[in-house]
């Protein structure tokens, strides 16, 4: 289950079951990216976290605690040479200019449409190349999230932040249709200014070309101190790209719980420390702790025994019908 070779087809539109897949190289009109940020900007601005939920993330909090031993072990585990290769195809490539290109490759969300429940069910044929963890599909690690933070924060008032555990590694999926691994999975660090030291295998940075860049390589490159952590620009993989799927289809999942689909690899950041001076605000501050909380669930549950997933699939697409994102979506 890894990703095909990063293949151009011929522009195309076909019925497979309930989905319409359109695949190839289109001659549409890129999306700016001004109105790209306009409306990420108007969809955090929707939905604020309940009150009793902001209460429970306080404790929540507090028991954060650092990875027990085994995991994200990225020196001797049985997964290694895979991981780390991915890893320098990742670090070598992924510079400012790549990422650019993948905004407008992937941001018309013309690849596919089809429900947010299909888009898991493909998820069957993909491992994550990049994970130290396991080497489950990831449609099984979507439910043992989601389950694991239902069992955390139960009740209607909390059944947001459930669904964000199902869907924070949903956009993996472009993995299946072209993109490259390391182009889709791992994690991801800031483009345009220096490179983190809390990057994993940090000393491959120095083979990325932006490295020697004279603008991307200083300490602050093309930001300034207290843009607020939203103006990064990541590297490319299924965060940016689930969280854009998200806000293209109206999604009314508060802000915190898109923070934590857009931010969930960005390890530099909630667990390395790097990058600290460009948050901006107490938003930012409560962002970084939701980021920090849901982190917990996406790696502890990992050894977690497999769910019932068909049994659970009638509460998720429930909540999936709440927060409007229940019918068909376009990838």
């Amino acid at each position: 289950g890894g990703a095909r070779g990063d293949t151009e087809y011929p522009p195309c539109r076909f019925v497979m079951g309930a989905h319409r897949f359109v695949m190839g190289a289109r001659e549409s009109v890129v999306v700016p990216e001004a109105s790209r940020r306009e409306l990420s900007e108007a969809v955090l601005a929707v939905a604020e976290v309940p009150e009793v939920s902001r209460r429970k993330l306080d404790a929540a909090e507090r028991a954060v605690v650092e990875a027990p031993e085994g995991f994200r072990n990225y020196e001797s585990s049985e997964r290694q040479a895979l991981v780390e290769r991915t890893y320098m195809l990742q670090h070598v490539n992924q510079t400012f200019d790549f990422v650019q290109s993948r905004h407008s490759k992937w941001l018309n969300f013309d690849r596919a449409e089809m429900t947010i429940l299909e888009a898991i069910e493909l998820l069957d044929g993909l491992v994550d190349d990049s994970d130290p963890d396991t080497a489950l599909p990831n449609s099984i690690h979507d439910f043992q999230t989601a389950e694991r933070i239902r069992a955390d924060f139960p009740g209607e008032e909390h059944d947001w932040f459930h669904l964000v555990g199902l869907l924070h590694d949903v956009g993996k999926i472009c993995a299946l249709w072209g993109e490259q691994q390391w182009a889709a999975v791992g994690d991801t660090f800031a483009v345009g200014c220096k490179f983190s030291d809390k990057i994993v295998f940090a000393e491959q940075m120095r083979l990325n070309a932006d490295s020697q860049h004279p603008v991307y390589s200083t300490e602050h490159g093309i930001y300034r101190p207290g843009c607020g952590i939203n103006e990064l620009t990541l590297s490319w993989g299924h965060d940016e790209y689930m969280y854009r799927v998200l806000v293209n289809a109206g999604c009314t999942i508060p802000a915190a719980g898109l923070a934590m689909v857009r931010f969930h690899s960005f390890y530099p950041w909630h667990t390395g420390g790097s990058y600290m001076e460009f948050m901006n605000s107490e938003s930012d501050e409560e962002l970084l702790k939701w980021v920090r909380v849901f982190n917990r669930y996406d790696l502890y549950s990992k050894s977690d025994a497999v769910p019932d997933v068909e049994a659970l699939k009638p509460y998720y697409q429930g909540l999936l019908q709440k927060y409007r994102i229940g019918g068909i979506v376009k990838f």
